[in-house]
């Protein structure tokens, strides 16, 4: 409440990626006041903020390792969303698989492409054939829906608790100083 007696509601925050993804993961961080709005993709995310049906977006706009985050990148400039504020977040990546798959047994990680080029190396040297999907969270939900132990998932730590799956390897980017800009973005100012 404040002085005048009126509720104050936390801000809904438009991410792209399904709970568990590291969006997600930076609003809960960043904002724990506010309430997390899973978007598929990251035009969905921003529509969401120019509509109002969010009142902010938190968008990946850059990466250490593979540089700016496209598309997220133009749609943020196309839409004009004005940034408040940004972070640079460690971005750590974690082969998940079912609870009873052992290393040996992935064939194949997906995850969204900016994950998977983070991760090439490594994935390379594991022998792990790395297939694209748009999010890092919604494949580890893909991964557990599917029951195939030669599937994994390139996603953050937590999305193994959020979707029942066990951590086969942690920290599977190619490299330990692997990072990305947040930037938390409002609507334009008429």
């Amino acid at each position: 409440m404040t002085e005048t007696g009126e509720d104050i509601r936390p801000a809904r925050i438009s991410y792209q990626g399904a709970p568990g993804a590291f969006s997600h993961e930076a609003c809960l961080d960043l904002r724990p006041w506010d309430v997390p709005v899973a978007f598929e993709t990251f035009e969905g995310a921003i529509q969401a903020v120019l509509t109002g049906d969010c009142d902010l977006a938190l968008i990946p706009l850059e990466n250490t390792t593979v540089g700016t985050v496209e598309p997220a990148a133009t749609l943020v400039r196309e839409a004009g969303l004005e940034p408040l504020s940004e972070a640079w977040r460690p971005i750590r990546h974690a082969l998940l698989g079912l609870t009873d798959a052992r290393l040996s047994d992935i064939k194949t990680a997906e995850s969204h492409p900016i994950a998977l080029q983070q991760c090439v190396q490594n994935l390379k040297a594991l022998h792990i054939e790395p297939v694209v999907v748009f999010d890092t969270a919604g494949a580890a939900r893909d991964v557990a829906e599917a029951g195939d132990i030669t599937r994994a998932a390139v996603a953050p730590a937590r999305a193994a608790e959020v979707y029942g799956l066990q951590i086969l390897r942690n920290d599977l980017q190619d490299f330990s100083d692997n990072r990305t800009r947040f930037v938390l973005l409002a609507a334009p100012k008429a």
